[in-house]
């Protein structure tokens, strides 16, 4: 059964607002109020070091209608831990090994296990596969290592937080023989035009200043002031990082592009910026930009991915780290926001929404691990 000492619930208000710093308010009333939905009220300890960043993270799901998973100490109502989480579709219930099941979840491209281990098992899988076959939301909530702890049935109500979209459908390859007629009368048209577009292209200097400048955007784990980016998060929202990315190099007057990796069967990437060392995710995209070089009249896509690395790489470099030598890679026009929808996001609303999401979820691992980069990985 679920944890009797857990709610799921929407956060209706704090209490005190939060028109202070959450410290001070913490101090001043010692202890803040939540109350949730069906009036239960809940409380921070003032002497909890955590409970300022809770306060934030409160606030900041309160804002943007998402529920959040608290768990309480029955005796004295105080919030002894705090997770985000999912409100999704399930598109894939798989088994992984003997000890795990993967579960895909709709917009997000890192991997969610369920292990066999977990108590309840088998009723979460129940859930799981119950709801991907009606295709109707959840909520779904996973600990730091994204292994799932909770699987509840969600109905949006009057201004719910999951707004209607399609079913994602995965794009429909171009026969091969079209691809390949697509590509001589391509290489055809460019042909007398390439020693122009290599001067259109930007040189390596410019283009690490152009890195430069995206990972200046990096949040301050402890802080995540808006509108900083959350790199520092690799394990999901990429395609909101990257859409942010080329929505700042437009503005610099540039012209990006997205490329996109799918997992044959699952990427596994090295990274100090997670406790466990390491994500795994399904898929993953980041921005490129058109590079001179390396010889005289050549050019080069480079990626921009903060995320990963320090420096603009090649294609070939940046899926070199993802771990699996048979993804394959999708180029797409900058405007792209999802690319197994098609989606597009012109106003930067939905963007938004998956900062500030993925803000709070750096900002609640920095509460509970300390900031990354971790010295335990190497």
């Amino acid at each position: 059964m679920p944890n009797p000492n857990a709610v799921v619930s929407s956060v209706i208000r704090l209490e005190p607002p939060l028109d202070r710093a959450p410290a001070e308010m913490l101090r001043a009333e010692r202890g803040l109020s939540v109350e949730l939905e069906g009036g239960r009220r809940v409380r921070l300890d003032p002497a909890d070091p955590r409970s300022p960043g809770f306060a934030q993270i409160l606030d900041g799901l309160n804002k943007q209608g998402l529920p959040v998973y608290l768990e309480i100490d029955p005796a004295t109502s105080v919030i002894t831990r705090l997770l985000i989480p999912y409100v999704t579709r399930i598109l894939g219930v798989d088994l992984s090994d003997q000890d795990a099941l993967d579960v895909k979840l709709e917009y997000s491209h890192a991997r969610h296990v369920l292990r066999r281990g977990q108590p309840d098992f088998a009723e979460l899988e129940k859930q799981l596969r119950e709801a991907m076959r009606g295709g109707g939301p959840v909520i779904l909530t996973e600990d730091d290592a994204h292994n799932i702890i909770d699987v509840r049935s969600f109905v949006p109500g009057p201004g719910g937080p999951l707004t209607p979209f399609p079913k994602p459908e995965l794009p429909r390859p171009i026969p091969w023989p079209l691809r390949w007629i697509w590509k001589l009368l391509s290489w055809i048209w460019c042909w007398p035009w390439w020693p122009w577009w290599w001067f259109c292209c930007m040189s390596m200097t410019k283009a690490q200043q152009v890195f430069d400048s995206m990972n200046a955007t990096s949040c301050n784990p402890l802080t995540v002031p808006v509108p900083c980016i959350p790199f520092l998060y690799p394990d999901d929202g990429c395609w909101g990082r990257a859409h942010e990315m080329c929505r700042l190099m437009i503005n610099m007057g540039l012209s990006p592009k997205k490329v996109w990796i799918e997992a044959s069967t699952r990427l596994h990437v090295n990274t100090r910026n997670n406790p466990a060392c390491f994500v795994e995710w399904h898929w993953h995209v980041a921005p490129t930009l058109c590079v001179r070089g390396p010889s005289f009249f050549q050019t080069q896509s480079m990626v921009i991915d903060p995320s990963l690395f320090t420096t603009p790489v090649s294609k070939a470099t940046w899926k070199g780290v993802q771990g699996d030598p048979n993804a394959t890679l999708t180029d797409s026009d900058a405007s792209i926001f999802y690319l197994w929808t098609g989606a597009t996001d012109p106003t930067y609303v939905a963007t938004n929404q998956v900062l500030a999401t993925y803000r709070l979820r750096l900002l609640n691992r920095t509460l509970q691990f300390g900031a990354p980069p971790y010295a335990n990985c190497p």
